[in-house]
């Protein structure tokens, strides 16, 4: 898989492609729908898939802290965009310079002389350009005098709900990580390497791991019965706490594991956890003994709840949980004008629509 950072750095090697364009944060089910449709038409013109993202997402630029949280990280939803068929991934710095193309302008130099595109998948209300002329049906019109296809993206459905990223964030933020892993279609997990902190942890006899985060919104923020998986692919029960830890008043988030029932040296060590109950918020304590009283409490309830799931949550089944009902629109034919491409029916949030593409 290619990871080309920029259009300075597309090669010809790069150019002849079907492409998509989106955040594709997550890279939940509907994604992996829309991937899926993507390879269909790659393997029919024998050239690579190619999605286009931004770094960051255009409403991290506008919005700054405002904007949604992410899913993923840019290395993990590179990964998962490789593992669902994706060659090569063209990472685009949303700036001053990209914003101020019009939407004309976009498509020549990303599409057409960028990529030479074959065959362009997208939301039916994408929208770009600083003329905010950039749409669908611009990109049939241009594709039409051009020689490219154009298509909107099938809607994916759950149990007649569309998935998006918003929801996912929803139900992450609700506590709800087995309706999660049932849009994305996989346990939501956290991850990185394990670094060493100011180790307040020992002097209270609670040592963790911790797994600095990006300085970004929070998708989680609390204290959770969760499982870490370490390289070697072992897994143990354990408590977690994402945010500022208000008590030692932190100033970046952290992921702070506290494995139980485990003695080693983590530091270095890469770990991936996956929430499975939300236990409480974030609390600042007056003083260390009342911080260490609380978190054995929440250690006893960790222990509880993973040892009541019983093996479920060891083995992580999540994502292979019945499904219920679910859907794809079929109506993707081919086209090159707007007008013979119709979106199916179902309602969504204006959240969602400003995700509808790849959010």
């Amino acid at each position: 898989m290619r990871v080309i950072r920029g259009l300075h750095n597309l090669k010809a090697a790069h150019r002849g492609c079907v492409a998509t364009i989106g955040n594709f944060d997550g890279v939940h089910r509907g994604h992996q729908a829309i991937l899926q449709q993507c390879r269909e038409h790659a393997a029919r013109f024998h050239v690579p898939l190619t999605v286009v993202v931004f770094e960051p997402q255009p409403r991290e630029f506008f919005a700054g802290d405002q904007a949604p949280p992410r899913l993923t990280r840019l290395r993990e939803k590179v990964r998962l965009l490789r593992d669902f068929g994706a060659e090569q991934v063209l990472v685009l710095p949303f700036n001053d310079a990209l914003r101020s193309l019009t939407g004309r302008e976009f498509i020549d130099q990303v599409l057409i002389d960028g990529l030479d595109v074959k065959h362009l998948v997208v939301g039916d209300d994408f929208r770009f350009g600083c003329d905010r002329r950039g749409d669908f049906a611009l990109l049939a019109e241009v594709g039409q005098a051009q020689g490219y296809g154009v298509e909107h993206t099938r809607t994916f459905t759950v149990d007649d709900e569309r998935v998006s990223s918003s929801r996912v964030r929803t139900l992450l933020a609700s506590g709800n990580f087995s309706a999660a892993a049932r849009l994305l279609g996989r346990p939501y997990s956290l991850a990185g390497r394990v670094v060493r902190d100011q180790q307040l942890g020992r002097t209270i006899g609670v040592p963790t791991a911790n797994l600095p985060l990006l300085p970004q919104p929070l998708t989680l923020r609390g204290v959770f019965a969760v499982v870490a998986e370490m390289d070697d692919g072992k897994r143990y029960p354990a408590v977690a706490n994402v945010g500022f830890r208000p008590t030692v008043g932190a100033k970046r988030p952290t992921l702070e594991v506290h494995l139980l029932d485990f003695k080693g040296d983590l530091y270095g060590q890469h770990m991936t956890v996956y929430p499975c109950a939300r236990l409480r918020g974030e609390v600042k304590f007056d003083d260390l003994e009342a911080l260490k009283a609380q978190i054995e409490r929440d250690q006893a309830r960790a222990r509880q709840y993973l040892t009541a799931a019983g093996e479920q949550y060891y083995s992580l089944p999540l994502a292979s949980a019945p499904l219920g009902r679910e859907a794809m629109s079929s109506n993707t034919g081919s086209s090159n004008t707007a007008s013979s491409n119709t979106i199916s029916s179902d309602s969504y949030s204006a959240d969602d629509a400003a995700d509808a593409n790849n959010g």
